[in-house]
């Protein structure tokens, strides 16, 4: 057998380049290359290996949780075909990593983590940065992904290599168990030397099934949805992860069933599709959620309902609803007591779709949806021309930057009022036009995510849409995309604090409670003094992006047509007003009150709280 003799490190980086993935015959390399930042636990081994190999391109992060979220998105907007590896020194460098790892996990997106660790032999512990424990000597900071990781491994032998990159390579590419993989590589061993065998530097092609889900239940899904009156879709992620959108089209309008849309789902359909009702749930509109609340069949598409879909279990309230679920996850599709359908969204929907043929749902049913549609469309109109202020609202800014698109272009969000904003005001007319991280919700994610998604598609432009307190707690990345050449539209709302949190407080009866950015009362002793004089617009240039300043909705429309011409990270700053808020739907999130409370409006929120607990449903 030929063999090659490479140390770990050089092995590891030859072997991701030899990955690719196919799927309907298109081809693609797995790996675009690897972000890092070195320190003593991998600038010899991994630092090394990457330098020799500049094939596999290094890129330079600012924030070690910063290139995981770059990382991610560039996997989502890819459909998770495509991916990064990530490297750090051990220590803090990891340990930043952890909550980029939590993200790709819950959001099921592929990225690699590859952490240096502490020294495999242990003579010389305890070395810096090292976490020691009194229970094992096969310990360090890296165990801290084990709850984060779809597979996690620790390479003490160089050997070890071998094994653990097929494994890592099984689950990074699988539909249903993708997510964070992690291999923490002791930096004593990423420097050693093995004889590693030719061919497992050979390229190898991982091939991504499109599996059918098994022709009786398909039958059975047929008959619950011909005996259906108030059948409603909910199209998730998984929709767009295997590229269902115009099969989704074709059975809405086939059959008759309206589409409501997930966070990770939305632009499953065109807003203007006649079957297409939009958000659903907590950030959901008012047609989406009446229909569901009447619904007798739920049919899932690619869904994992979280709490914003179901509205906390309210969202469903016919007592005889059934649910269908097509799902490429067995863990997911017999949720809710559901008809499973294991299979690949499209081609399950397609083989569906040809056992549903004649099937249509009421005139009524459909003059309803037309009615939902329109109303809903007159009241984001009305939202977007509020004539409010200045300062503006928030959702005049989201028209404003809705207006300037163009329908190839994406919009990038992740926490705050924002995404449950842009949910249901965003008129997605591209299927990768619209890239929110909801399943974490991550404050921080936003620029390091729009720097992802234009290294996915650099042919179309990115607006990020960030608030001052996701903006404060990460911006580095405005500097990578600087250094690199990946242009961003950062649209900058100064709302002075944290809205979100600050709306949901006054909700419960706490009076935004800790959410704005205020000097510290020596009367009171509380943060209610006067607002930060914070300067986010010379923070911005100060990162190497060009700056524009916009006071109201003319000078917002004059800044984005500017920003669009530009040729590096434009940011755009405007200032909002935090109390005018776009409404909430006919839908209900659990939010505990406190039981017992000195403010009688906090008593009385905590007996309308305890009312509303008897909507949440068991679906069994």
């Amino acid at each position: 057998m030929k063999t090659i003799r490479l140390t770990m490190a050089q092995a590891l980086i030859r072997f991701l380049q030899a990955q690719f993935v196919e799927r309907d015959g298109n081809q693609l390399p797995f790996f675009a290359g690897c972000f890092g930042i070195f320190g003593h636990g991998n600038v010899a081994g991994i630092g090394q290996a990457l330098q020799e190999n500049p094939q596999f391109r290094y890129y330079q992060a600012r924030n070690e949780q910063a290139m995981v979220h770059t990382a991610a998105a560039f996997a989502k907007m890819n459909n998770r075909l495509r991916t990064f590896a990530c490297t750090s020194s051990i220590g803090p460098g990891a340990t930043n990593m952890v909550t980029g790892a939590a993200l790709a996990t819950i959001n099921r997106l592929p990225v690699l983590l590859l952490p240096g660790d502490i020294f495999a032999r242990r003579n010389v512990a305890p070395v810096l940065q090292q976490l020691e424990a009194p229970w094992s000597q096969d310990f360090s900071v890296n165990d801290c992904f084990k709850p984060v990781s779809r597979y996690w491994d620790r390479i003490n032998r160089p050997e070890q290599l071998i094994y653990s990159l097929m494994e890592a390579m099984r689950v990074l590419t699988s539909p249903a168990d993708t997510g964070a993989v992690t291999l923490s590589l002791p930096q004593d061993v990423q420097t050693e030397a093995f004889e590693y065998p030719a061919e497992l530097f050979d390229k190898r092609i991982w091939r991504i099934p499109r599996t059918r889900s098994d022709t009786r239940m398909i039958e059975e899904a047929e008959n619950w949805i011909r005996s259906s009156r108030r059948p409603l879709i909910i199209a998730g992620g998984g929709v767009l992860y295997s590229e269902a959108s115009e099969a989704l089209a074709r059975f809405a309008g086939q059959t008759g069933i309206p589409v409501a849309e997930t966070q990770a789902g939305k632009g499953s359909l065109g807003y203007d599709h006649p079957w297409s009702l939009g958000a659903l749930g907590v950030t959901g509109t008012p047609g989406a959620n009446r229909v569901a609340r009447r619904a007798d069949l739920i049919l899932g598409i690619g869904t994992r309902y979280s709490d914003f879909t179901t509205g906390s279990k309210t969202a469903f309230q016919d007592l005889q609803v059934r649910f269908i679920n097509i799902n490429v996850s067995e863990f997911d599709v017999h949720k809710h007591a559901a008809l499973g359908l294991l299979g690949d969204a499209r081609a399950t929907l397609e083989a569906l779709g040809e056992a549903m043929a004649g099937f249509h749902t009421s005139e009524d049913y459909a003059a309803l949806v037309t009615k939902e549609k329109e109303a809903w469309e007159a009241e984001v109109e009305r939202i977007f021309n509020l004539e409010h202020g200045p300062p503006i609202s928030q959702g005049e800014v989201i028209g404003a930057v809705y207006r300037a698109s163009e329908p190839e272009d994406v919009v990038v969000c992740a926490a705050g009022s924002l995404p449950g904003d842009l949910h249901k005001l965003w008129r997605a007319r591209d299927p990768k036009g619209y890239h929110l991280e909801y399943g974490y919700s991550c404050m921080g994610y936003e620029i390091a995510g729009g720097l992802g998604v234009k290294m996915a598609a650099p042919s179309r432009d990115v607006f990020v849409m960030v608030g001052d307190g996701s903006y404060l707690m990460l911006s580095s990345e405005i500097a990578t995309s600087i250094q690199e050449g990946f242009k961003l539209v950062i649209i900058l709302i100064d709302n002075h604090g944290f809205s979100s949190i600050g709306g949901l407080s006054r909700s419960i009866g706490s009076e935004g409670f800790g959410t704005r950015y205020r000097y510290r009362n020596p009367e009171t002793g509380q943060l209610d003094g006067a607002y930060l004089p914070l300067d986010l617009a010379a923070t911005a240039r100060g990162l190497g992006a060009h700056v524009i300043e916009a006071e109201d909705l003319p000078g917002l429309t004059r800044a984005l047509v500017e920003a669009k011409q530009a040729t590096k990270t434009t940011v755009v700053v405007v200032e909002t007003d935090p109390d005018v808020r776009v409404p909430g739907y006919d839908s209900w999130w659990d939010v505990p009150v406190a039981e017992t409370a000195a403010s009688a409006e906090i008593r009385d929120r905590r007996r309308e709280y305890e009312s509303s607990l008897d909507d949440e449903r068991f679906f069994l």
